[in-house]
């Protein structure tokens, strides 16, 4: 039974709802929002609110899985792609999966990819991907850039740079979900470059993404048990499910599709996002301003931003 004392410190803690499944083994926003920090005075109890559900679709997956076991992703001249591209750690995980068939059927030295460069777009991903099992170890770059406008960057120097012998470069291979950002076959397929440094990009969607049905009622629950807490915080981390959370905070108008907004001394709820992406469309479907945006997509990214505002008063 929970002393006292334990049941004031909880109390005392300011609730961080992630909307987002937890990741396994461990989670990093987790382990960061769950650390005293007795130094600043803030003290967080992370809860995850999991808002997407993901499918992969068996067309897609099939498509990569006929291409891995042909060899036509490599770096010999008559492969059909010479390198991969990774913004999502869902593409990754259906990676992962049909890496884990291949070898389940006694492929020697599969995925026979050590000699081509896989692009990720941040740290999550690239973990991700370098926790894929082949020896030698995948070549992964990219796990500084943090979105997809720099990431394309660092592909047409760095693709550029790796296939500088091949008057043409190979295309590339970007496993997608039915939603996503076009910047970078856009930035990579862009007629203005110069022939010798345009890339081709085919995109396959290997999964799809939704609400969970059971978002709304889960995201009710977990209001009504902070519901006494001074203040607590909402880490939105897509614009999937982003009607279901403003309707879940009573601040969605259903006549006009727009927020409203409680003055801020009656507010205890406050929301942060973990990009521009997020918060620009919370901004322009719902007219709603976040409180505050992660200048980089990452624990520590959504930590600092929370922090400062707590600091600066607001």
């Amino acid at each position: 039974m929970a002393s006292n004392s334990d049941a004031d410190s909880k109390a005392q803690k300011i609730p961080v709802l992630l909307l987002k499944t937890k990741s396994s083994p461990t989670d990093a926003y987790e382990d960061l929002f769950s650390t005293p920090r007795d130094q600043d005075g803030l003290d967080f109890e992370p809860l995850f609110v999991p808002v997407l559900q993901h499918r992969f679709q068996d067309d897609g997956m099939q498509q990569v899985a006929s291409l891995l076991q042909a060899g036509k992703i490599g770096s010999s001249p008559d492969s059909a792609y010479g390198g991969l591209i990774f913004t999502s750690q869902r593409a990754v995980e259906g990676f992962a999966k049909l890496v884990e068939e291949g070898r389940g059927k006694g492929a020697a030295g599969w995925p026979h990819l050590q000699d081509i460069p896989l692009y990720s777009v941040g740290p999550a991903t690239t973990r991700a991907l370098k926790a894929i099992p082949q020896d030698p170890p995948l070549q992964v770059f990219g796990e500084h850039t943090g979105n997809g406008d720099v990431l394309a960057q660092l592909i047409l120097e760095h693709y550029g740079e790796w296939y500088r012998d091949r008057p043409t470069k190979p295309p590339l291979l970007f496993m997608v979900g039915e939603q996503r950002r076009d910047i970078i076959p856009k930035t990579l397929m862009d007629e203005t470059l110069p022939g010798d440094r345009r890339i081709e990009v085919t995109e396959v969607v290997v999964y799809g993404t939704g609400v969970m049905e059971s978002f709304a009622e889960d995201f009710r629950e977990v209001l009504q048990q902070t519901s006494d807490r001074p203040r607590r915080w909402v880490v939105v981390f897509s614009p999937t499910g982003c009607d279901s959370m403003l309707r879940g905070l009573g601040t969605l108008d259903e006549e006009t599709g727009k927020a409203k907004m409680a003055p801020s001394p009656e507010r205890n709820t406050y929301i942060a996002t973990i990009g521009p992406t997020t918060s620009g469309y919370l901004k322009k479907t719902f007219d709603y301003e976040a409180d505050v945006c992660a200048e980089k997509p990452s624990p520590q990214g959504v930590l600092s931003a929370i922090k400062r505002f707590h600091q600066n008063g607001t």
